[in-house]
């Protein structure tokens, strides 16, 4: 037989695009359609729907960069229609390439009942099957005009980002608005067709089963009328049943879809219209469930939830609903699909505590997974978060973006710091927008990487990002891959019935531990400044709420504030989401964001000052508070007293120019450009900074990513580089501790104050830089006399090492990585500490000295400031303040002391006397991260800690109030039966910490 297989799959594509696929609607009656735009920002539903509106045309433009815009269509079901499928197509000006980041719209019945939502790949309401014509037809539209920011030629600065910049211009053409008739039999062959089309694409060249599917679509493409494509349809596809019917060999991979629609809670949209795109979305799968009876569907983020509720109480009644019928699913079990590199070690519990709560305050539902599609890498601190919060999986595809080293599996466990494992999946299909096309299919298959060992994936299935969800089609195709030949099979299931099945057939995968590392996307680390300090300040803010409001609760009956905690903790949660936090939404969200965390402070300082003043009382002794989880100066941690000062600082002139601070502890050479040039270690006699360079040192780069420009740094940014070495001023600080140093460059300005504190190992580098650059890299270097072959940076509840060398192509990629509060370098007997206020990407890199003594420099960079200009074309420019501070000498437990400190300064207030702390620790290794009272408001003290410097450790927590009992508790303050409560000695407790171990008590009060 003569090879006619491009004949026939040509004649496949120009017949299914231009006879078939039109003749799903063969007759169609135009709508009278009227229109009201809103005057600002988006109204209520009631009142969208009473507004009057005016005529307008198809062919009109309409909608100004994020406006809203209520179309009311009318018109009339003809005649001649009466019995046939009638379905309203309303394309608002659609470009089917681009749901979720275009114009979209949610349909009202006049009593305001919704109906669905409307985007390019989902354009239809289905009217009905009148017995009789003449049926009335009026739909309300609530139509958003969102610009579109990310378009065909990408990554292009735009003023669209911003309502404030993006001017008034219409953005769309209203283009179709009629009535149709509905063919469900060609409908069903434009389905047939393209799955077996899309099948036949995937198979090999020579594969009998490719042949048997093309001889079968020749025959029905032969049946097919092409005048008459309505009246032939049901006789093409019957050429089709036998092809169609064959079923899946027994070793096919089997899929379980997931309806979805990852909904970024913002991105290129501000908030409140993530607000509006979930409920289209709840709309549409709520109506598409009652459709389907196969379908499920699962949504992730509490948080998107809850606004459902509050905002959409007509559309929240009807998901409360579909979720009580079991296919409309909670997933995930956190407040928002957040970051999970750069929230501290609280802020990710209380993603876990919140989420998880609650789904079981709404609907009695317990999540077993954590859902993060596409969270940009994993902290090695996360699986022990995900364990004691009660859960056992994690969900995610984002790593197959890695661009240097292909990830070797697809299920394996996944080992934190602590040893905890979690059974963790990567679906295959990677993506979490599968539309169950042929290749995504067929390449789920091949890329799985677990083969013969697992047959088992899952696959994501629904326009996302934007929003969206699963489509008819969608279920469609996969109704006809339950079980097709030369196919994997496919089953909707829920989250939790996959994570059982792949469980129980791999019980023993492989296991990865550490970090999960993205190599991509590490600029993320440093886009947008404000919003990551303003993230580092709040978490603390509530650790001292939270902490004096306890304390002073139980001293003094100071009301505890539940609610005020509840709703502050719910928006930080918010904000740390995975556009937020990382930098890389538009201008309008980092805006907001700015102005949310001034207010935040403002809250939580109110709260902290008002429960301090309780506790310290009317008096005039000098208090200094102490909230962090160390004693400082003489003062416990979690109390307050006068603070013990000892030892002095001099400043001397530098031999050369210059100057020298000496503190008897340190002794800090700094020259005529302001270069820390020396930091002598006085005890250990020994220098710090590496012979022949400075430290201190700002350093840029040009930083144009080959794309992505807010998410990516690329490995070439580090090819050309220029030191700031000239300095405007450099002069003694009016305290006698401290040297003042201006330098400028480009349009930009940047004032240091270098402090050596009176009896502290630790210089402190305080940096303000008002910053105009574009398509800049700032760091901040310090080089290192120092040889180690890894360092520790600070993850959640403990710290994860990484090499200093680039020996494979796995520590090559990871030039840009994340840390907490420090990064900490050691030789056996010395190390070196570098602590920061509130910022997250830095690299460290080793050298050989060429000339001298043949030692090792070890730099150590603080990435300070980026200047990328998409999506926010004004990305970090102003005024931004940092703080950081070299600890020579430093242990990891002094790096972790330090850390801490720099980042929760003393209040001081004069009362009456001491403050005692309410819980303690008597090592320093064990550290309380949250002292607070417990969420139900019964009254217990919870207190969370973990071990901190990767050691075991057997401490004595001594509380502060009589303690009737002590019980073990998961994050979300629930005992936990098979452990035992440690034993309660009076005010004592004992505890016993494996490595990096967190353990929640509550406590009892008498």
């Amino acid at each position: 037989m003569h090879d006619d297989r491009t004949l026939v799959e040509a004649r496949l594509e120009r017949v299914l695009g231009e006879r078939i696929r039109p003749a799903v609607y063969p007759e169609s009656v135009p709508l009278e359609v009227a229109v009201w735009h809103a005057p600002g920002e988006p109204v209520p539903v009631a009142e969208g729907l009473a507004a009057e509106p005016e005529p307008v045309e198809v062919g009109a433009r309409w909608g100004a960069p994020w406006g809203t815009s209520w179309f009311r269509v009318t018109g009339t079901v003809p005649e001649a229609w009466a019995g046939r499928t009638v379905e309203a197509v309303l394309d608002l000006g659609f470009d089917e390439n681009m749901p979720g980041f275009q114009c979209e719209g949610l349909v009202y019945r006049p009593d305001g009942t919704p109906v669905k939502g409307l985007n390019p790949r989902n354009q239809w309401v289905r009217v009905g099957a009148p017995a009789e014509g003449g049926e009335e037809v009026r739909l309300h539209i609530e139509a958003a005009s969102n610009p579109v920011i990310l378009g065909y030629r990408p990554f292009v600065p735009t003023p669209l980002g911003d309502k404030e910049t993006a001017g008034g211009a219409p953005q769309y053409t209203l283009a179709r608005m009629d009535l149709a008739v509905f063919d469900e039999n060609v409908w069903q062959l434009v389905i047939d067709l393209e799955v077996l089309g899309e099948l036949m694409a995937e198979l090999p060249a020579d594969a009998p089963r490719r042949f048997e599917i093309l001889r079968a679509v020749d025959e029905a493409l032969d049946a097919v009328d092409l005048q008459d494509v309505n009246g032939t349809a049901e006789w093409a596809r019957s050429r089709l049943t036998e092809v169609l019917s064959a079923p899946a060999v027994p070793s096919a991979h089997r899929i379980s879809a997931v309806g979805h629609a990852h909904i970024d809670s913002a991105w290129l949209w501000p908030l409140r219209e993530t607000v509006r795109k979930v409920a289209r979305t709840t709309a549409g799968m709520t109506a598409l469930l009652d459709d389907e009876p196969e379908f499920v569907f699962a949504m992730s983020q509490a948080q998107q939830w809850a606004w459902v509720k509050e905002h959409r109480p007509e559309v929240w009644a009807r998901v409360k609903e579909a979720v009580a019928g079991g296919r409309f699913v909670p997933a995930g079990g956190m407040w928002v699909e957040s970051d999970t590199n750069m929230p501290g070690s609280e802020a990710m519990a209380r993603q876990f505590v919140h989420g998880k709560r609650f789904f079981l305050d709404e609907f009695g539902i317990e999540n077993d997974e954590a859902w993060l599609p596409d969270t940009f890498g994993f902290a090695a601190g996360l699986p022990q978060i995900i364990k004691a919060a009660g859960s056992r999986y994690l969900l995610t595809q984002k790593i197959s973006w890695s661009r240097t080293n292909k990830f070797p599996h697809h299920t394996f466990r996944w080992e934190g710091i602590d040893g905890t494992r979690i059974f963790t999946h990567f679906p295959p299909v990677d993506t979490y927008n599968c539309s169950m096309r042929g290749a995504e299919i067929a390449h789920a298959v091949r890329n799985f990487k677990d083969k013969g060992a697992a047959r088992h994936s899952l696959a994501p299935t629904g326009w996302g990002d934007g929003g969206g969800g699963t489509t008819r089609e969608m279920v469609a195709k996969a109704a006809r891959l339950r079980d097709l030949e030369g196919s994997a099979t496919v089953t909707w299931e829920t989250p939790s019935a996959f994570f059982a099945k792949a469980e129980a057939e791999y019980p023993e995968p492989p296991v990865w531990v550490g970090e999960l590392y993205l190599e991509l996307h590490r600029a993320t680390l440093t886009s947008q400044a404000g919003t990551k300090q303003g993230n580092r300040r709040s978490e603390h803010l509530l650790r001292e709420a939270e902490l004096w409001a306890a304390t002073a609760a139980v001293r003094t009956g100071f009301p505890y504030p539940h609610e005020e905690l509840d709703r502050i903790w719910k928006t930080v949660l918010l904000h740390q989401f995975h556009d937020i936090l990382p930098g890389s939404s538009i201008a309008w969200v980092h805006r907001e964001a700015r102005a949310t965390y001034a207010r935040i402070a403002a809250e939580l300082n109110g709260v902290i000052d008002s429960a301090q003043r309780a506790l310290a009382g009317e008096g005039t002794v000098p208090l200094v508070f102490n909230a962090a989880p160390h004693t400082r100066a003489g003062v416990p941690a979690g109390g307050a007293r006068p603070a013990d000062l000892e030892g002095r600082t001099t400043l001397d002139a530098r031999p050369g120019g210059g100057h020298v601070l000496d503190n008897g502890l340190l002794r800090i050479g700094i020259d005529a450009r302001g270069l820390v040039v020396s930091v002598h270690d006085v005890e250990a006699d020994r220098e710090t900074i590496a012979p022949g360079r400075a430290g201190n040192l700002l350093q840029l780069h040009p930083d144009l990513p080959n794309m992505w420009d807010a998410w990516d740094v690329d490995a070439f940014y580090r090819n050309t580089v220029t030191d700031l070495t000239g300095a405007d001023e450099v002069t003694a600080g009016p305290d006698g501790a401290s040297v003042r140093i201006v330098r400028s460059f480009g349009g930009s300005r940047v004032v240091q104050v270098l402090t050596l504190p009176p009896g502290e190992r630790r210089l402190v580098v305080d940096t303000e830089v008002d910053w105009h650059e574009t398509e800049k890299f700032l760091k901040l270097a310090f080089p290192l006399d120092l040889h180690a072959e890894r360092y520790a940076s600070e993850t959640q509840f403990g710290h994860f090492f990484r090499p200093t060398h680039t020996n494979t192509s796995w520590e090559a990629a990871k030039f840009e990585a994340c840390n907490h509060r420090f990064v900490h370098l050691q030789e056996p007997d010395w190390g070196v500490a570098v602590v920061n206020d509130s910022t997250y990407g830095h690299d460290v890199t080793r050298t050989v000295r060429t000339d001298g003594d043949g030692g090792t420099t070890t730099t150590v960079r603080v990435s300070l400031l980026r200047a990328p200009r998409f999506p926010d074309p004004e990305t970090d420019q102003g005024v931004h303040r940092f703080r950081h501070a070299l600890v020579p000498g430093a242990s990891l437990g002094d790096a972790v002391r330090e850390g801490w400190r720099i980042n929760l300064p003393e209040r001081r207030l004069t009362g009456a006397g001491e403050v005692a702390p309410l819980v303690t620790a008597d090592r320093d290794a064990v550290v309380i991260t949250a002292v607070k009272l417990a969420d139900d408001g019964s009254g217990d003290v919870v207190v969370r800690f973990h071990e901190a410097h990767g050691a075991r450790a057997r401490a004595t927590l001594t509380t502060g109030f009589a303690t009737t009992g002590v019980e073990v508790t998961d994050l979300l303050e629930r005992p936990l039966a098979e452990t035992q409560a440690p034993p309660l000695d009076g005010d004592r407790i004992t505890v016993r910490l494996r490595p990096f171990q967190l353990m929640t008590l509550r406590l009892k009060r008498a």
